[in-house]
C-alpha cells in the first residue's frame, strides 16, 4: 500500500470512530438534527486537520466547505466526504452511512478509503487495495438504488435484466455493497458531487469493478467543477449487458 492509501485509510478510521462517538448521542436522547449537524462538521474538522498536517501542501474538497482548502494550483487534491448517508446516521437501525476519502493527482483518481462505522463491531475501513472480487452467485441480478431518490432508470434496468431493486442510504454504501457481492450494479442519474463517489469508485475501481457514467464515457474527478452528471458501477462481466440496456432506456 502506499504511504498516501495507508494515510486515508487511518484518516478514515479516525472520522469513523468520531462519528460512532457522536451518534451515541442519541442513545442520550441528543435531537436527530443536532446529531447530524454536529457528526458533519466535526468529521470535517477531524480530516482537514488531519490532512493538512500531514499534507501541507495540498489542497482539500469537501462537502463541508463551501471553497477548497488550499492551493487551487495545487496538482494534488483530496476528496472528502465527512459523512455520506447524513441521514441514515441520524436513525439509530440503519449502519448504511460512511466516511470517503480520496485523492486526485494531476487530475487522476490515485487512492480512496472508505470507512463503514454502522457496521457491527469495530468500523470497517475499505481501501484501494482490497481483496479480489468474489465469484457472483447464481441469483436474481440486485441493482442498489437510492432510498429517497432512486435514479428514474433503475426500474426499466431492473426490468430489461430481470432484477431487483434494493433501496440503501449512502452512495459509498451503494458502491461497496457491489464490491462486496450485496448487489451487482449501482445506478445514479440527477447528479452527485465528486465527493460522494471518488472514495468508493477507487475502491471499486482497483476491485476490478466497472465504473463509469451511465453512457460508458469516464467519471471526472480533476475538473474545476465538483458536480458529476450520473454513474453507473456493476461487475465486469454485466458491463456489456447494463451499458447497453442503458444507452437503449436514454434514447428511449
Amino acid at each position: 500500500m502506499t504511504d498516501d492509501g495507508a494515510a486515508a485509510r487511518r484518516v478514515a478510521q479516525a472520522a469513523a470512530e468520531l462519528l460512532l462517538e457522536v451518534r451515541a448521542g442519541l442513545d442520550r436522547g441528543v435531537d436527530p438534527d443536532d446529531v447530524r449537524r454536529e457528526g458533519d462538521r466535526r468529521s470535517h474538522e477531524l480530516i482537514v486537520s488531519l490532512l493538512a498536517e500531514q499534507y501541507p501542501d495540498d489542497a482539500i474538497v469537501s462537502e463541508e466547505s463551501a471553497q477548497r482548502v488550499g492551493s487551487r494550483r495545487a496538482r494534488r487534491i483530496w476528496i472528502v466526504d465527512p459523512l455520506d448517508g447524513t441521514r441514515e446516521f441520524a436513525e439509530p437501525d440503519r449502519s448504511d452511512f460512511a466516511v470517503h476519502i480520496a485523492l486526485v493527482e494531476d487530475g487522476e483518481l490515485t487512492t480512496g478509503a472508505v470507512a463503514l462505522p454502522g457496521r457491527a463491531g469495530a468500523p470497517v475501513v475499505v481501501s484501494d487495495e482490497p481483496p479480489d472480487l468474489a465469484p457472483r452467485e447464481p441469483a436474481p441480478l440486485r441493482i442498489a438504488v437510492s432510498r429517497t431518490r432512486p435514479a428514474p432508470e433503475a426500474p426499466r434496468l431492473a426490468a430489461a435484466l430481470g432484477a431487483e431493486l434494493v433501496p440503501m442510504g449512502s452512495a459509498g454504501v451503494k458502491i461497496l455493497a457491489v464490491f462486496e457481492g450485496t448487489a451487482d450494479v449501482y445506478v445514479h442519474s440527477g447528479g452527485q458531487y465528486t465527493w460522494d463517489s471518488a472514495a468508493p469508485v477507487a475502491v471499486a475501481a482497483a476491485a476490478g469493478l466497472h465504473a463509469s457514467r451511465i453512457d460508458g464515457s469516464p467519471l471526472d474527478y480533476g475538473g474545476e467543477s465538483p458536480w458529476l452528471p450520473d454513474l453507473v458501477v456493476c461487475r465486469p462481466e454485466l458491463r456489456d449487458d447494463v451499458l447497453a440496456t442503458l444507452l437503449d432506456t436514454l434514447a428511449a
